[in-house]
């Protein structure tokens, strides 16, 4: 088993790597060429700028068993469907029985702003979200 990472815009990176290094897991974090990163700890892999490549990337190196953190839809149905564990930043664990809403709640959005509206808003990180996204983990890896 080893946690994957959708790094560019992760903001529970720290959080995991703790968690990680403390259970021995290893840590894959994936970002394009416009981020830079290193912890001491993961295994970072950084790919071009081009539409999903780290998306892309990251789903080629999944294995059954494994634990997947992104906030995007696709790369979680995918992550799913290669036998993975995923959850997102804020402690969404992702499974089959949320992804079709998720899938479908995604694409309403998208074509609500194609049209010239907004769909949902984005709400400031709170240490709520971390202590979600903390439990969550620590859930998924327990097995639980």
């Amino acid at each position: 088993m080893k946690i994957l990472v959708d790094a560019d815009a992760c903001p529970v990176k720290e959080i995991l790597v703790g968690i990680a290094r403390r259970r021995g897991i290893p840590v894959t974090m994936l970002l394009d060429t416009s981020h830079v990163l290193d912890d001491g700890y993961s295994t970072v892999i950084t790919v071009d700028k081009g539409r999903d490549s780290a998306d892309i990337r990251l789903v080629n190196l999944i294995q059954p068993g494994d634990v997947v953190v992104t906030q995007d839809y696709g790369v979680a149905a995918m992550s799913l469907a290669r036998g993975a564990k995923a959850l997102n930043q804020n402690g969404l664990v992702y499974s089959d029985k949320n992804m079709d809403r998720l899938l479908f709640e995604r694409a309403l959005g998208q074509k609500i702003r194609r049209a010239g509206g907004r769909a949902g808003k984005n709400c400031k990180r709170s240490k709520q979200d971390d202590e979600a996204f903390r439990q969550a983990l620590e859930d998924l890896l327990a097995g639980t």
